[in-house]
């Protein structure tokens, strides 16, 4: 594996391979602010627990959008587009994204760069509208926002001045044409867990998932990896509702399988275990496997599902950034803050160490990736991205690592 394609930490000059390379990727991100990531908290909304599977809340009305304001006093110029006004928990976790920029940008030593924090009322209207202010007034990169039917209107004005958006949804379908995603997204979890379960010798894996739109995306993400990790998919259902017919089916052809993947929240991966059990599936007889969605107390109180693996972030870092939150902020920082408090420290040293192409795809896209609060990262060209991820097994003590999360990148 090479490195960084003509990155420069501020320190140590051009990125070489090795522990170097490494070091300096995580100046890159201004060490030692970046720890790595935590256990994910299953909470009341797919806000603050960026793996859910469950569907936006009811819209609600938002309040009257905020003022636009600024952080930061720099002269690169960086638009963030949140849904600060909007109800409910949208509203509650656009203000700890806002907060974990603005601890990034403390942070970070000596950032050249200018936040222009817009207020998108959580809607495409309001989206588009504080895009439009931000690059009127010189914003050369956008992060945000967070929904994904806001991410088309604000990439239509990025397109019109040729520049990069950073998103925060989960929405593969968005990405590409200069719309990079920086989320959780479902289909690293599932190459990671299906890589390392073929790695100890599961190839013939049997699936149950929601009949949802997770759902879709897990089961596109699953029959590719495995076939492609020299493996077979012997039983796949979907489920809704009713969870006990699939789990019958799936039951009954387990005898020719030696991993069960099941993809949902706590709640209902739970309630699939059960149903499979009262099936007459013995599920100690076989690798249960699952993503970052089982990250969960109701999953590790569960008899059925005691020594399942999961892929997640590395449990570390979110520990210690959720420590600085509540120093600063004294309250606890949602989930997803960390994919603010990273999109502001990548833009803070890209505008350090890039010059004028310090937002460009070439940089944007660099093989080698970067280092966040969640470990490692990297943009694909097509928008969507990377993670190096642990994997991690239930315990009634929680999850505990079995495979530590990628020191780097392979080619």
């Amino acid at each position: 594996m090479v490195g960084p394609r003509d990155l420069k930490s501020p320190v140590q000059g051009p990125l070489m391979s090795g522990a170097t390379r490494r070091s300096a990727l995580g100046l890159l991100l201004g060490t030692p602010l970046l720890s790595a990531c935590a256990g994910v908290q299953q909470s009341l909304s797919q806000f603050s627990n960026p793996f859910s599977s469950s569907s936006p809340p009811p819209a609600q009305p938002a309040g009257p959008p905020q003022q636009a304001t600024t952080a930061g006093t720099g002269g690169v110029k960086v638009a963030v587009i949140l849904p600060l006004s909007a109800a409910g928990n949208a509203g509650l976790a656009a203000q700890s994204m806002r907060n974990a920029a603005e601890m990034a940008l403390a942070e970070f030593q000596n950032p050249n760069i200018q936040l222009l924090i817009k207020d998108d009322n959580g809607s495409p209207q309001g989206a588009q509208a504080g895009a439009q202010q931000a690059v009127d007034e010189g914003a050369e990169i956008i992060l945000g926002p967070l929904f994904a039917q806001s991410v088309p209107a604000v990439a239509q004005v990025a397109r019109t001045r040729g520049i990069s958006v950073i998103a925060f949804s989960t929405d593969s379908s968005i990405a590409g044409r200069g719309v990079y995603l920086l989320s959780f997204l479902p289909e690293s979890d599932v190459n990671r867990i299906i890589e390392y379960s073929a790695s100890i010798g599961k190839r013939s894996v049997a699936v149950l998932v929601p009949d949802n739109a997770y759902g879709n995306v897990v089961e596109a993400a699953v029959k590719a990896a495995v076939p492609r990790r020299g493996g077979r998919v012997v039983a796949f259902e979907k489920y809704g509702a009713d969870r006990a017919t699939p789990a019958r089916t799936v039951a009954q052809q387990l005898g020719s399988a030696d991993a069960l993947f099941m993809a949902d929240d706590g709640d209902n991966v739970v309630a699939v275990a059960d149903a499979m059990t009262a099936a007459g599936a013995n599920l100690r007889n076989i690798q249960l496997l699952g993503t970052g969605l089982w990250d969960s107390p109701r999953v590790y109180a569960s008899s059925n599902l005691q020594g399942g693996l999961y892929a997640a972030p590395d449990p570390a870092g979110f520990r210690g950034f959720s420590g600085r939150y509540r120093t600063k902020y004294g309250a606890e920082p949602i989930r997803t803050a960390t994919l603010a408090y990273d999109a502001v420290a990548l833009v803070a040293a890209l505008a350090r160490t890039q010059g004028t192409t310090r937002f460009s795809s070439d940089v944007l896209t660099n093989p080698s990736g970067f280092a966040g609060i969640d470990g490692l990262f990297r943009f694909r060209a097509d928008g969507t991205n990377e993670r190096g991820l642990a994997v991690m097994k239930v315990t009634t003590g929680g999850g505990v690592a079995v495979a530590g999360s990628p020191k780097s990148f392979g080619a």
